[in-house]
C-alpha cells in the first residue's frame, strides 16, 4: 500500500505542500485498529526505541546497583531537551556509576531547547556530551557494562555484550528473531533497528501489557511505565511533543518520539479502550516539526485520549510569517 496523505500546509485557502505517511493503532488483543498506508513498510526505531534499550539495565540489576532513581530511568529512556535539569540528572547518573562525561561515546551538540541554546552561545558555553539529548540512554549503556564487567570502552559497539542483550530485548518486545532485525548506527552513535511499524507498535502493546514476557522483564517494563508517566517533563522537556502529549493527556498514555518522523505511543487500559491501544506513526518525508505532531495530536483526539481544546496550537499549528502574523495552517486529514 502507497503512503497516504495524513497532513496538509495550507497558506490562506490553498494547499501548499502534503506530508505522506503510515499508521497503524492496535489494540491489546492484537486486532488492528485503524490502519493507513502500509502498516508493514519498515523502518528504523530511531529514539522510539529507547525504552527497550533500558531494559537490560533494570533486568541486569544494574539500576538497583547503582540506585537509580525514578527519574534517571526516565531519563534513560528520553530524548532530553538538554536543559539544565536534564544535564544534572544525566551526570548524577554518570557519578553513581564511578565515571565522567568523558566516558560517553554519544557525541555532544547544542541543546534542543532553543533558550538554553541561546543562553550558552551568549556567555560562551560549549555543549558537552551531557547535552546530547542521549545522554541519558548512554549512562544507562554504562552502567549496564560496569555491572556485567563489559567493556566499557566499546559499550556502543555491536558487538559488546551490551549491545547484544539490548538487541534480544527488542527481539523479545517486538516478538521478532534477531536475524530478522536490521540495523544500522544511530545519530548517538548506538546501533539501532529497522522493523515493520506494525511490529513498533506490538512492541510498545508489550511495554504496557508484558503479560507475556518472564517476570523480571515485567517488573522491569512496569518500572519504565512508571518513570515516564510520573516524569514527561524528562523525556522530552519545554515545548517537545512528548512530554506535551503525556502531561495534557495526564497519566493515560506514554509517549516516544524517533527522528525522521517516527512517533509510537500506548494508551493503558480505560472504560473507552479495555485492553489498551498501541499507535506507529512514520511520516514518509520524515518531518519532524510540522507533520508529525499535527497528526499525533489530531490521532489522540479522534481516539478521545485529548479532548477537542487540548494543544490548540499544535494541531492545527499556525504558520507565521516573519513579523509573527498567522498566515496559515498545517491540519491533519479528518476521519483517521
Amino acid at each position: 500500500m502507497p503512503p497516504k496523505i495524513l497532513a496538509k500546509v495550507i497558506r490562506g485557502d490553498t494547499v501548499e505542500s502534503a506530508h505522506r505517511g503510515h499508521l497503524i493503532v492496535i489494540n491489546g488483543s492484537g486486532e488492528t485498529v485503524v490502519s493507513i498506508g502500509d502498516p508493514k513498510v519498515v523502518t528504523f526505531f530511531r529514539s522510539a526505541s529507547k525504552p527497550f534499550q533500558a531494559i537490560p539495565c533494570i533486568t541486569s540489576g544494574a539500576a538497583d546497583a547503582f540506585n537509580f532513581s525514578e527519574e534517571e530511568i526516565a531519563l534513560a529512556c528520553a530524548s532530553h531537551s538538554g536543559e539544565q535539569r536534564h544535564v544534572r540528572i544525566a551526570g548524577l547518573m554518570l557519578e553513581r556509576i564511578g565515571l565522567n562525561e568523558a566516558h560517553l561515546h554519544c557525541g555532544s551538540h547544542l541543546p534542543f531547547y532553543e533558550k538554553e541554546a541561546e543562553r550558552m552561545l551568549r556567555v560562551g558555553e560549549y555543549a558537552t556530551q551531557l547535552h546530547n539529548n542521549c545522554s541519558g540512554k548512554h549512562a544507562a549503556m554504562l552502567a549496564f557494562a560496569k555491572h556485567i564487567e563489559a567493556d566499557i570502552s566499546t559499550y556502543e559497539l555491536l558487538e559488546n555484550p551490551v549491545q547484544q542483550k539490548i538487541l534480544q530485548a527488542i527481539s523479545q518486545f517486538t516478538e521478532t528473531p534477531v536475524d530478522e532485525i536490521r540495523i544500522a548506527i544511530d545519530g548517538c552513535v548506538a546501533p539501532n533497528f529497522a522493523l515493520p511499524l506494525q511490529v513498533m507498535a506490538t512492541a510498545f502493546m508489550n511495554l504496557i501489557q508484558p503479560k507475556k514476557l518472564d517476570q523480571r522483564t515485567q517488573d522491569a517494563s512496569a518500572r519504565i511505565v512508571s518513570a515516564m508517566l510520573n516524569h514527561p517533563e524528562l523525556i522530552g522537556g519545554s515545548e517537545r511533543l512528548d512530554t506535551m502529549l503525556m502531561q495534557a493527556a495526564e497519566g493515560k498514555m506514554i509517549s516516544k518520539v524517533g527522528a525522521d518522523g517516527v512517533w509510537l505511543c500506548a494508551v493503558l487500559p480505560s472504560e473507552k479502550h479495555p485492553t489498551g491501544l498501541a499507535i506507529a506513526l512514520k511520516i514518509e518525508d520524515g518531518d519532524d516539526k510540522r507533520a508529525r505532531p499535527v497528526v499525533a495530536v489530531e490521532i489522540l483526539r479522534q481516539l478521545g485520549i485529548l479532548s477537542a481544546d487540548d494543544l490548540p496550537d499544535v494541531s492545527p499549528m499556525p504558520i507565521k510569517n516573519r513579523r509573527g502574523d498567522v498566515v496559515g495552517r498545517v491540519e491533519a486529514i479528518t476521519g483517521l
